[in-house]
């Protein structure tokens, strides 16, 4: 791989994990009074999903021998308390401010993607309605 597509695959990632951290942001910013910087955000998102990851991990292979397959729902359970400890110990809040600025952040992410693909349906009106929509197969799999 050239110079050229690194350096436009690692700007490419960080302005993603900077968009996806403006959720997180802007939630965590309303919930602690304002105390809160866009690197913090991006350190949150960042590190909650390794730690989410993480916990599931370890919760499925030491639970596993005892529940069998139903390990998995116990591991999510204590995997997203370990998201909230992330978000608890970066943002210095509590359990309660941690849990709303994550259900915040899904609320403002659910806003922000409506407004978003509203303004790309006015700026861009005119895709897709010019290439023809394929007749469908009356067989689509062959018939044996």
């Amino acid at each position: 791989m050239d110079i050229l597509a690194s350096v436009i695959f690692v700007v490419t990632l960080v302005g993603l994990w900077a968009a996806v951290s403006i959720p997180v942001y802007i939630s965590a910013k309303i919930l602690t009074a304002g105390r809160v910087r866009l690197i913090h955000a991006m350190g949150a998102t960042a590190l909650g999903p390794i730690v989410y990851a993480g916990v599931v991990l370890v919760s499925v292979m030491l639970l596993g021998s005892i529940l069998g397959a139903q390990a998995s729902i116990p591991a999510m359970i204590l995997a997203f308390i370990s998201w909230l400890w992330v978000y608890k110990s970066i943002f210095k809040t509590g359990w309660i401010r941690a849990f709303g600025i994550a259900v915040l952040a899904v609320i403002v992410f659910i806003v922000l993607a409506f407004i978003f693909s509203l303004a790309m349906s006015m700026i861009l009106p005119m895709v897709g309605e010019h290439m023809p929509i394929p007749e469908p197969n009356p067989l689509p799999y062959p018939q044996v």
